[in-house]
């Protein structure tokens, strides 16, 4: 009897353990949250995420000549490239991933598309996005040469990511204001 109350013990005290983990994990602090995920691998010649790159550069591209107006056409053409994503040749577990992605994405580019002349909530929606295109990025290999570059001083301090089609360094997040700000962080 002795021996089952001491297993039932130890059983307990490990599962505690175990869920304090998990609740430390689930509680990391965004601006030091890891932005590498696993990666889905998927075939580019059977599912390609080249159109929906495009459209987020353009709005980076805009981003960085402070023009709103230009982010807004471009949020809302990101919107119409989701939707016509075609996602057949994708797995079950791939086009979880993907709609997982897709799903933040289109929320972002609707934000961004539906505040022309307001740059500084665009600009916060453009935070968000840029961790999904990574994600994308990471997970659907795009066909061309990416880097993901690193501002520390956009969103409030906390820094930000977002990704770009060249090495120049051109900030999305504060554009004619501190234009340079940043670093290449990785190529993809």
């Amino acid at each position: 009897m002795k021996k089952l109350i001491l297993s039932a013990v130890v059983l307990s005290l490990a599962l505690v353990s175990c869920n304090q983990k998990n609740k430390q994990e689930e509680t990391v602090n965004p601006a030091t949250e890891n932005t590498e995920t696993a990666t889905v691998k998927v075939d580019p010649n059977a599912f390609s995420v080249k159109d929906i790159v495009t459209d987020y550069l353009s709005l980076k591209n805009a981003l960085t000549k402070d023009d709103s107006n230009g982010a807004s056409s471009a949020g809302k053409k990101l919107v119409e490239t989701l939707g016509k994503t075609d996602m057949k040749k994708l797995s079950g577990e791939q086009m979880k991933t993907y709609m997982d992605i897709a799903d933040d994405l289109k929320e972002h580019a609707e934000h961004i598309g539906d505040n022309a002349g307001k740059i500084a909530h665009q600009r916060e929606h453009f935070v968000l996005m840029s961790k999904d295109i990574n994600d994308l990025v990471q997970n659907f290999q795009s066909e061309q040469k990416l880097y993901q570059d690193f501002c520390p001083m956009a969103d409030n301090g906390k820094g930000a990511i977002w990704i770009s089609e060249s090495k120049e360094i051109k900030n999305p997040y504060f554009g004619s204001e501190m234009l340079t700000c940043g670093s290449v962080r990785k190529e993809f």
